[in-house]
């Protein structure tokens, strides 16, 4: 009975094709279905090249790989890349190499004590800025999001960040909250280490939602 039935529906697809069909052909994708779907698995984690906070990045990082995602590590300096707690990280490419937007479904600047580098820096703001055009989710934790802050875009938003840094944000507009965790649209902020697993599963969340 199987047999007949597979045999009933290959005769029927010739029918409607005109040509013999090949059950064990794969389905062939256009160039432009690979590159969609590749994009979608695709998160940019920006670090500090030193002091970057270890479990900011390691918890966030296992989080979206486990659910399918390839995280992908920028930084200033493509030699090894150094935590405060001695995570070594080898970045992928330079910050400051022409990065596509349009290939990440995610950006995520980790905090850690060393991450402020990125707070005047125009190639961090740049790429921020982008992520936000595109409509990309944005993620920030302990002392980064007041580069997000600094780029504009926490401007009228609800926000947070490490204690010490909240002056930071209110002078850029932002509504600091003082919550451990914020999510307002698309950008997801937290204030440090102790939230670091529910900021990578916010972050998935709203990726998931996508």
């Amino acid at each position: 009975m199987r047999k007949f039935l597979l045999i009933a529906g290959l005769s029927t697809l010739i029918i409607f094709t005109g040509k013999k069909a090949n059950p064990f052909e794969p389905v062939k994708k256009s160039i432009h279905q690979i590159e969609s779907e590749a994009n979608q698995k695709k998160v940019l984690f920006i670090i500090a090249h030193r002091n970057f906070q270890d479990e900011e990045y390691a918890k966030p990082r296992k989080i979206l790989e486990d659910a399918g995602f390839q995280v992908i590590v920028a930084s200033s300096d493509t030699s090894i890349a150094k935590g405060m707690w001695k995570t070594e990280v080898k970045p992928d490419f330079l910050l400051s190499e022409r990065i596509k937007i349009d290939d990440y479904s995610a950006v995520v600047f980790i905090g850690g004590s060393g991450s402020n580098e990125y707070w005047e820096n125009p190639q961090a703001h740049k790429i921020a800025r982008a992520a936000q055009e595109k409509d990309k989710v944005i993620g920030a934790i302990c002392i980064a999001p007041v580069t997000l802050a600094k780029a504009g875009l926490l401007k009228g938003k609800k926000a947070t960040v490490w204690s010490s840094c909240a002056k930071e944000l209110k002078r850029c507009g932002a509504k600091y909250t003082k919550e451990d965790l914020q999510v307002d649209g698309k950008i997801v902020t937290a204030s440090g280490p102790k939230v670091a697993e529910k900021f990578g599963e916010a972050i998935l969340k709203l990726l998931l939602k996508k």
